[in-house]
């Protein structure tokens, strides 16, 4: 018997510290971010699946290239489930934005494969969720680490070393984390080809010590994150963000909202992600200071803000 009101939850994720450094061997910290989601909604349809998002409504096997990934995460659930020729109408609502670095293909992923496995009242464990949806992450991202399905399926922060397990921790520090959105479409693959021009330079020793650095600063960061210490978080995540556009991989957009946040009060404040576009972050100490800085960051140019209190991620 079906559920014929299923639904499937998901999150967006954060990069809070290491990116670009992570590619060296450096570690870096991602964060479940709660504030920005995904809702997906399954019930019967009479012939063929069908789509409601927000860029494609009709039939799911006529999709656009654009949301291959999409369609393999609902081929993917439906045939571990040897239900492939099971109509379903499927309304996926999200407000996380796509290629900002804010895990939004694999979000999607993971509220469809929950929410398809809802359907047909079949359990659906953690370690099967990830195996599934890590197919669904081949297609949008080729050959993915997997943090992206870790974290916006999961509560807990993940301290992350290339080549190493995922290490999830308890997140204990009283603050409110700020995302603004540039509304730029983030450059990674540039961003990443611009570091590893550098280090073929006369730059490279500069570089090097620059990325070590940068895993220096995370290092402190799970710290600080552990113990309960907003101030020196938000120190590292500022020395952070300096560290990167040293790299070349911030532009204006993020200087520019870096420093709004900051002249508004914030702890620290950095990009987040790729780079070369997409959002930022900053840290708050309260919630009143929070809603300040991420009204400076809309008067700043920001299309978007979201805001969060860090301590609902804690996991006992």
């Amino acid at each position: 018997m079906e559920n014929t009101n299923a639904k499937g939850l998901s999150h967006g994720k954060i990069i809070l510290m290491g990116e670009h450094a992570v590619v060296y061997g450096e570690p870096s910290i991602a964060l479940p971010f709660p504030a920005a989601e995904v809702d997906v909604a399954i019930a019967p349809a009479e012939e063929a699946t069908i789509i409601d998002c927000s860029y494609y409504s009709g039939i799911a096997a006529e999709m656009p290239e654009i949301l291959q990934s999409l369609q393999t995460a609902i081929n993917t659930a439906l045939k571990s489930l040897n239900k492939e020729n099971t109509p379903l109408a499927i309304q996926i609502s999200s407000t996380i934005p796509p290629e900002r670095g804010m895990g939004s293909s694999a979000a999607v992923s993971v509220a469809v494969t929950r929410a398809i496995y809802n359907y047909f009242n079949e359990e659906l464990d953690y370690d099967r969720l990830l195996e599934l949806v890590d197919v669904s992450e081949k297609v949008a991202h080729g050959n993915p680490s997997g943090l992206d399905a870790v974290t916006t399926s999961g509560d807990s922060p993940v301290f992350f070393r290339k080549g190493h397990p995922f290490v999830p921790f308890d997140l204990r520090l009283d603050g409110y984390l700020i995302v603004g959105d540039t509304g730029i479409t983030g450059q990674t693959k540039a961003a990443v080809g611009s570091i590893a021009a550098r280090l073929q330079t006369d730059d490279k020793t500069q570089t090097e010590e620059e990325i070590r650095l940068l895993g220096d600063l995370a290092e402190q960061a799970k710290q600080y994150l552990e113990t309960n210490q907003p101030e020196r978080l938000g120190t590292v995540m500022s020395q952070a963000h300096t560290l990167l556009a040293e790299l070349g991989v911030s532009s204006d957009e993020l200087n520019h909202l870096v420093g709004a946040a900051k002249q508004a009060g914030a702890l620290g404040a950095k990009l987040t992600g790729g780079g070369r576009g997409g959002c930022m972050i900053a840290l708050a100490a309260s919630e009143q200071e929070a809603q300040t800085i991420s009204q400076a960051l809309q008067d700043a140019g920001a299309v978007k803000t979201w805001i969060t209190y860090l301590n609902q991620a804690v996991t006992v």
